[in-house]
């Protein structure tokens, strides 16, 4: 299991679309249009619409987005992650591993080196795939006898050889 980062953007998340839309409804609020045809443009309920528009009348737009998240907060700061993403750049080799790959284990090692912080692995994997934006690569398994040239070989000879005896 190893991990790079991703450069894929992701999409938005259920959260983030769900404040957009209400953010939207905002927007068609103050325009003056009938709650009937923002439930219709939104596709959402006309309940929902009749909701999100006492809330704006008590609060403004701004009484439509999200709240922050309550609980305890993260135990690593923005500047700690920077240093963990620079760490990890540098790959597993540079840090005392055997062979140049990330794993669970050894990105919490590292964590700990750097920041002093005790990461449990599920706490790694959100840190990698939510932090810093990596995803999951497996690497290719390959045995350590196979021989290229004679694979090439078999393909263009042996193969259409073959296809020809059906």
């Amino acid at each position: 299991m190893s991990f790079q980062p991703s450069s894929v953007v992701p999409p938005l998340t259920r959260p983030q679309l769900a404040e957009a839309r209400r953010v939207r409804a905002a927007e068609l609020f103050e325009q003056g249009r009938s709650g009937a045809e923002i439930a219709r443009m939104l596709d959402v309920s006309e309940e929902s619409v009749r909701r999100w528009k006492r809330v704006w009348e008590e609060g403004g737009a701004d009484a439509l987005r999200r709240r922050p998240a309550t609980g305890r907060p993260p135990k690593l700061d923005d500047a700690q992650v920077e240093r963990v993403r620079t760490a990890l750049e540098q790959g597993a080799s540079a840090h005392g591993f055997e062979a140049d790959l990330w794993t669970l284990e050894r990105v919490g090692l590292v964590v700990e080196r750097v920041t002093g912080a005790v990461l449990s692995k599920a706490s790694v994997w959100r840190l990698l795939t939510g932090r810093l934006g990596w995803s999951l690569q497996r690497p290719e398994r390959r045995a350590v006898e196979r021989d290229e040239s004679e694979i090439a070989r078999w393909i263009a000879h042996e193969w259409p050889r073959i296809r020809k005896g059906r």
